[in-house]
């Protein structure tokens, strides 16, 4: 009997000391407890691969293969090394183990530009021995193309590119700074800095067209001209700093957007020179992958990174035992973090 078999409601509930009833409602996602125990509870039945017949009946419908079928062997290709990949590869690495299948990450070399280059050192790196292959959100674009021409089954952590039949999944940052847009508007905010590179990547182009778009639907027709916002490369610290500070010094602004990961912390050191007050005299809202350590309280929207990993395993699975299905394009809404940093602005 498969240790699956052998785990029960009871043995979850005597592990967390727990009622079995609390240990039923967190796995059904019924209200009645705080976060703190529901996540414990889902962890703890995950790590004992317990599933209710609700999840066996989910992934049934998923047309997902179950852990007793060939076990199969993934890449996931990363370029750079961040806690932004962490997040993604140990979403799909703790799907995809669930299910009896593994995955090895495959960190492409800082010198590679060219795409005969890219070719020679995957084939030298064994991905034509994986099973599938998983692409992050911050591949140079050039990159993947070459890479969504392979012939192997494909799964992209990102907003897919026009016309490229792939399956895809993305934590929706639209959608987010759609949230953030709202929450400051009715916090009595209507003078807003947008703060974000907007060129390099797919991602961070979605992100300004967004706040142009909530802009506009707010009737905050001003907000939409990019050069009244801080949209420069960030990779030039010091003119970016420079750019922010006169911003944020000019008196115009109640409130501002950290679009990009990494970018909050540096509101604050600009703030900070500025002796401007956050909350008091300007409301933040962040764009953070995951809770900020220093920086707790700052109000951001949810961005669920580790989420998609998991559905990107299961879209995998998905396409390997039904190649003829539709392709998915699959976008994960988070809720929003109210935190302490967005202030009701007096009318």
């Amino acid at each position: 009997m498969s240790m699956r078999k052998q785990v029960t409601l009871q043995t979850i509930a005597d592990e967390l000391g727990l009622t079995i009833h609390t240990v039923s409602k967190a796995l059904r996602g019924l209200p009645g407890m705080s976060e703190a125990t529901r996540k414990a509870v889902v962890e703890l039945a995950r790590e004992l691969g317990y599933r209710t017949k609700e999840q066996e009946a989910g992934i049934a419908a998923e047309r997902i293969p179950w852990s007793n079928a060939k076990p199969r062997r993934f890449a996931m290709l990363i370029v750079g090394d961040s806690a932004f990949h962490r997040i993604q590869l140990e979403g799909v690495r703790v799907r995809l183990n669930e299910l009896g299948h593994s995955l090895y990450p495959l960190l492409v070399p800082a010198g590679i530009s060219e795409a005969d280059g890219l070719r020679d050192w995957l084939d030298g790196n064994g991905l034509f021995f994986a099973d599938g292959l998983f692409l992050t959100a911050v591949i140079p674009e050039w990159m993947e193309s070459v890479l969504l021409e392979l012939p192997m089954p494909k799964v992209l952590l990102n907003y897919p590119p026009d016309v490229t039949a792939v399956d895809s999944v993305i934590w929706d940052v639209e959608f987010a700074i759609h949230q953030s847009m709202d929450e400051l508007y009715r916090a009595g905010h209507r003078d807003i800095l947008y703060i974000g590179e907007i060129g390099r990547l797919r991602g961070f182009r979605l992100r300004w067209s967004a706040f142009a778009a909530a802009a506009e639907r707010l009737g905050l027709h001003g907000l939409a001209n990019h050069a009244e916002h801080v949209t420069g490369d960030f990779s030039d610290r010091a003119a970016w700093m420079e750019q922010l500070s006169a911003k944020l010094g000019s008196g115009r602004y109640t409130a501002a957007i950290a679009a990009i990961p990494g970018t909050a912390e540096w509101v604050y050191v600009a703030a900070g020179f500025l002796k401007l007050s956050i909350p008091e005299e300007l409301t933040l809202v962040g764009m953070e992958n995951e809770a900020h350590p220093r920086y707790e309280s700052m109000s951001r929207p949810l961005l669920l990174i580790r989420e998609a990993g998991e559905r990107a395993a299961e879209l995998m699975l998905r396409r390997i035992a039904n190649p003829l299905l539709p392709y998915e394009q699959v976008r994960l809404r988070g809720a929003f973090h109210s935190g302490e940093t967005i202030i009701r602005r007096k009318p």
